[in-house]
């Protein structure tokens, strides 16, 4: 089954969003807009979906408010990464909090090569 392309009014939320993080690296992932700090994903569309990376803490606080673990492949799905709701996505200011937190803790994080 061949993914679909992530509208083009999300591709541009996720820049104008990005730009608030000049930290953040912007690269594709899964041919999607993405983005990494010290070279660890913490950012991405994927079709429809807006994922973010978080700690297992706030994991728990992104499903109470709707997200979902992040799944690209059925069965596969990525550790850490969860997808949030439409209802957070379609809040430019909403979904502004949450890509901080995943930028933040991208910063934990040790850097890859």
């Amino acid at each position: 089954m061949a993914w679909e392309k992530s509208p083009q009014d999300l591709a541009e939320r996720f820049g104008r969003v990005l730009d608030r993080f000049p930290e953040a690296e912007r690269r594709k992932m899964f041919g999607y807009p993405a983005a990494f700090v010290g070279g660890n994903m913490v950012t991405g569309l994927h079709q429809r979906d807006w994922v973010v990376r978080l700690p297992e803490d706030q994991q728990e606080a992104a499903r109470a408010e709707g997200a979902t673990v992040f799944e690209p492949m059925p069965g596969r799905p990525m550790k850490n990464f969860v997808a949030l709701p439409a209802s957070v996505i379609a809040d430019e200011e909403g979904v502004a909090r949450w890509v901080e937190r995943a930028v933040g803790h991208g910063k934990t994080l040790p850097p890859k090569r």
